[in-house]
Formats: C-alpha cells, structure tokens, sequence
C-alpha cells in the first residue's frame, strides 16, 4: 500500500514538473518578447498572468487530476498570488540590485520559487501538503 502511495506521489510530481516546465516557458516566452518594448515588471506581470490561466486548468485536469472550480481557482490564485509576489520581488533584487541581466534574472527566480510555489498549489488543489 505504500509503495502505491509514493509512487502516486512521485507521478504527481511529475505531472507538476511537466505542467510547471509548460507554463515557465509560456511565462518566460511571453515576458521576453515584451521585454524590448516595455517595463520589465509589467512585461513580467502580464506573462505571469497568462501563464497562471494556462497553470490553472492543467493542475487541475492534468497534475491533481480534480475538476476545476471557482473554490480551487480563489485558493490557486491565493498560492499563485504568494508565488508572484516571491517572484517579482526576487526579479528586482536581481534586476536592480545583483545587476543581472533583465532577459536572466528569472532563470535564479525560477530557481527558488518553484519548489515553494509546489507546496502552496498543493495545498490550494488538493488541501494537503504531502
């Protein structure tokens, strides 16, 4: 029974990394190609947005395997809005005070929210952290 367990958890990891990694790209795609004609935290925000639309429905159907619903889209936008807030004030530490290159910087931002961002989605989609 409990290798049953573990492996179901190592699955939904996973499918987290594969939905993660998709929507990092999406994210990262979108905030380049707005980077050369606007701010880097609106051209930020807005690929972060995107990307959290596409985040929302492939968690749900795809990594945690429940249906979507307004109650788990408020609490994913909950964890999301934690993660974004982790994620554009690393982007400025980075950006404005290390000096990294804008079109960098959220490869180090990625680094360090993306296990965090796990957990809270985690608990945002299924109630549980482990």
């Amino acid at each position: 029974m409990k290798t049953v367990i573990i492996k179901d958890k190592i699955l939904e990891i996973a499918r987290f990394g594969i939905v993660g990694t998709t929507a990092m790209m999406i994210h990262y795609g979108i905030y380049y190609l707005l980077l050369s004609f606007m701010p880097v935290n609106l051209a930020f925000t807005i690929g972060y947005f995107l990307s959290f639309l596409y985040n929302f429905m492939m968690s749900s159907y795809f990594t945690f395997r429940v249906p979507p619903s307004w109650d788990r889209f408020i609490r994913f936008g909950a964890s999301h809005g934690t993660n974004y807030l982790l994620q554009i004030i690393l982007l400025n530490f980075f950006v404005h005070l290390i000096g990294i290159d804008p079109k960098l910087a959220p490869i180090p931002v990625y680094a360090i929210s993306i296990p965090v961002n796990y957990l809270l989605v985690r608990l945002a989609m299924v109630r549980k952290l482990i």
